[in-house]
């Protein structure tokens, strides 16, 4: 089980904490923010590309695979529902995206090739994201 916690700062900005780790997260200034962290999508993307790059690394090390190099980018948007050609469902109004490109580097043969890529497309945020998640969520009050 991951747990975080996000305490709002001053204006935008949210202190984030996991286990004995604190950062950042705001808007950028055109967005109301102070821009002194990324904003809560990027963080979301990042935990994506993290994910992706450690799942064929960790893989590639079991494997014995000459894996030198993973780069991943990540890029979120809303496009219209009409204008997605490579999405399966339709839908009316706008479809959120999110697309990954994985560079890797390496010597590999194609049945390496092969594998490496359906990996790439497997880690956990990957399939969480890809399947969707059961939103639980509560709201207290503290205070008058």
């Amino acid at each position: 089980m991951a747990v975080v916690s996000g305490v709002l700062r001053e204006g935008t900005q949210v202190a984030i904490r996991a286990r004995d780790f604190t950062w950042l997260g705001d808007e950028p200034t055109g967005a109301g923010g102070t821009d002194t962290g990324p904003t809560p999508y990027e963080i979301l993307l990042g935990s994506l590309a993290a994910c992706i790059t450690i799942t064929l690394r960790l893989y590639a090390d079991h494997k014995g695979i000459p894996l030198e190099e993973v780069r991943v980018e990540v890029e979120y948007d809303r496009v219209h529902a009409d204008d997605c050609v490579d999405c399966d469902e339709r839908a009316d109004g706008w479809i959120e995206r999110i697309q990954s490109h994985v560079t890797l580097r390496g010597t590999f043969d194609e049945p390496q090739r092969k594998r490496l890529a359906q990996v790439a497309r497997r880690c956990p945020v990957h399939k969480t994201l890809a399947n969707g998640v059961h939103m639980v969520d509560s709201v207290d009050f503290e205070g008058g």
